[in-house]
């Protein structure tokens, strides 16, 4: 069954709350869902850091992946909102617990998030 643009969207906040939810429960409450900001997106997750550096999280709730761009889309939106990285949650089909998700980024990103800063 093919997605209308309304039932992507209610899937795509279903799913952003369900990632939000999961992070305020198990790493701090003050993590939560981002309002969307236009071409300065900073993210659909805010309030999560690492190190007293923020971290960006672009989630992706579909049915065809698209690693490379969603990987770009986070490092802009990490860009816009002076993150130390971004971070892509993705659907996992078949897995409805947000912890059961996959979590992509660069090499460069992984390391950034291991030492504090980007190589």
């Amino acid at each position: 069954m093919t997605r209308s643009p309304k039932s992507a969207r209610a899937a795509g906040t279903r799913f952003e709350r369900s990632i939000a939810n999961a992070l305020a429960e198990h790493v701090d409450d003050r993590i939560d869902r981002r309002v969307k900001t236009g071409n300065k997106d900073r993210g659909d997750i805010g309030g999560l850091r690492y190190a007293g550096r923020r971290i960006v999280i672009e989630c992706k709730d579909v049915s065809r992946l698209n690693l490379a761009g969603w990987v770009d889309e986070a490092e802009i939106e990490a860009g816009n909102d002076d993150a130390l990285v971004g971070l892509v949650v993705h659907k996992r089909r078949g897995h409805g617990d947000a912890l059961d998700q996959y979590v992509t980024c660069t090499l460069r990103d992984l390391i950034a998030l291991l030492i504090g800063e980007r190589p």
